[in-house]
């Protein structure tokens, strides 16, 4: 891999990001951003000509659904009111959050 994530580059992006990284964070993501961009040149080297490419895995099932994928299916789901009425704050309906955005 030739191009490097310089310190920089991880305080600009943990900025966009709206992250506050400490001073031990930064070089650990340092770290994984360089290691995810040499697996991604990684795959670059592979052979795929005669890959055909993909939108949905459920493209590679045939016409009658006997592929890898589970059958969907209705299951019963929590009781709203049970939930709602362990949640620290709530409208009746929906949970009720602090605002984590200030701009």
């Amino acid at each position: 891999m030739t191009a490097r994530v310089t310190v920089e580059e991880v305080q600009r992006v943990a900025e966009l990001a709206h992250l506050k990284l400490t001073a031990e964070e930064t070089p650990r993501m340092l770290d994984d951003l360089n290691a995810i961009l040499d697996y991604v040149a990684e795959l670059n080297e592979l052979e795929t000509s005669g890959i055909a490419p993909l939108a949905q895995v459920s493209e590679l099932l045939d016409g009658a659904g006997s592929g890898v994928l589970r059958e969907d299916y209705l299951q019963p789901s929590l009781d709203r009111t049970i939930v709602l009425s362990q949640a620290p704050e709530t409208d009746g309906v929906f949970f009720k959050v602090p605002k984590v955005i200030e701009r």
